[in-house]
């Protein structure tokens, strides 16, 4: 119709051309603020290029499936309903909004519902790559440095591009935290990489979803995080030893993982906060009509949540229109989705009967 966004269609095939042209954009605003923050590339160490190779190639490759995502037919539903949803309260919902980002995206109650042992492990690995990126961008990207003063180099200051920041003693519980920060940020990930290990080889629930890309993720947290410690070991307790050799490893693994999240299961964590849209887009369905099962008549769903799935699906390859009402109201159409999930269990059970002719 005319005036519609047009959506990409189901198997297309291609690049987006949208999603290029802001990738393309990612890659300009990264080079851009890596040139200016490390002023003029005075602070930006030629050994990290590869590491900001695999930055760019992140930012690209995560804008670009972003965008691709967000225009899908059932994600950019979710998306319209959410500010819909958002705007019919906006100071309300504004309020709301931290408690929400709190609970949603930070302390992931959602999990901890399910298992305390997941949410655990979530934690520890959501809370080890924020520290991580924290790190590992600005000093890549040359917008962090660090510079002795005096010259006795017993006390360094903390410059963020320009600008300098705090003064710590070398020697001190503080120096010694920023400068390991990327240990302690390793440690969080092993944690929550060996609990995740644990469940997914004794649960038999885990073991029944388990897919491929599960384990490679894991890999590729355990990989990063313990070649980054060993050049720490290296330096502390072998005088140097090996170094070269686990830093070219460390730089691969870290350089590849970058290029993989754009594709595997941690781009979920880009996906994640649209989950504040479907908090909003599930309050309003919750106080608005809800919608009448057309078998046994009971209220089970929101009438709005209803009418998307049946304009949604059918975008998608899934088509549950069933012809007539069950009333035999000749030449009304009717949907599978507006049939509660009790009657459909029934109805599985009475189509299973018939085609074996009766149990028992």
């Amino acid at each position: 119709m005319a005036g519609e966004q047009q959506l990409p269609s189901v198997g297309n095939r291609g690049l987006d051309r949208r999603g290029v042209a802001w990738g393309l954009v990612g890659i300009a605003v990264t080079v851009g603020i890596t040139f200016v923050g490390s002023d003029g590339l005075v602070w930006f160490d030629a050994a990290l290029v590869g590491y900001l190779f695999g930055i760019i190639f992140m930012v690209f490759g995560v804008i670009y499936r972003y965008a691709v995502w967000v225009r899908r037919p059932p994600t950019a539903m979710l998306n319209r309903r959410g500010w819909d949803a958002f705007k019919q309260g906006k100071a309300k919902n504004a309020v709301a909004l931290p408690s929400l980002v709190g609970t949603h995206l930070i302390a992931q109650g959602f999990i901890r519902r399910r298992s305390r042992a997941r949410w655990l492990a979530h934690q520890f690995v959501f809370w080890g790559c924020i520290l991580a990126f924290l790190v590992t961008f600005p000093l890549t990207m040359g917008l962090l440095h660090f510079e002795s003063v005096g010259q006795q180099a017993d006390e360094y200051q903390v410059y963020i591009s320009r600008v300098g920041t705090i003064s710590m003693d070398a020697e001190s519980i503080l120096a010694w935290t920023i400068f390991h920060a990327l240990d302690i940020a390793a440690v969080l990930v092993l944690a929550g990489v060996f609990i995740f290990l644990r469940r997914r080889l004794r649960d038999p629930g885990a073991l029944t979803v388990e897919r491929s890309g599960d384990f490679l993720a894991l890999a590729g947290l355990f990989a990063v995080s313990v070649t980054g410690l060993f050049l720490t070991v290296s330096s502390l307790f072998l005088e140097g030893r090996f170094y070269y050799f686990l830093n070219t490893v460390h730089a691969l693994t870290v350089i590849l993982g970058l290029m993989y999240i754009p594709f595997g299961k941690l781009f979920h964590i880009f996906q994640r906060p649209g989950n504040l849209g479907v908090a909003y887009y599930k309050r309003a369905n919750e106080v608005g009509e809800q919608a009448a099962c057309r078998r046994c008549g009971d209220e089970f769903a929101s009438a709005q949540q209803i009418a998307d799935l049946r304009e949604v699906l059918p975008q998608v390859g899934f088509d549950y229109s069933v012809g007539t009402a069950l009333d035999g109201t000749s030449g009304d159409e009717d949907n599978y989705q507006n049939t509660c999930p009790r009657c459909r269990r029934a109805q599985v059970t009475l189509a299973q009967s018939t085609r074996v002719k009766g149990f028992g």
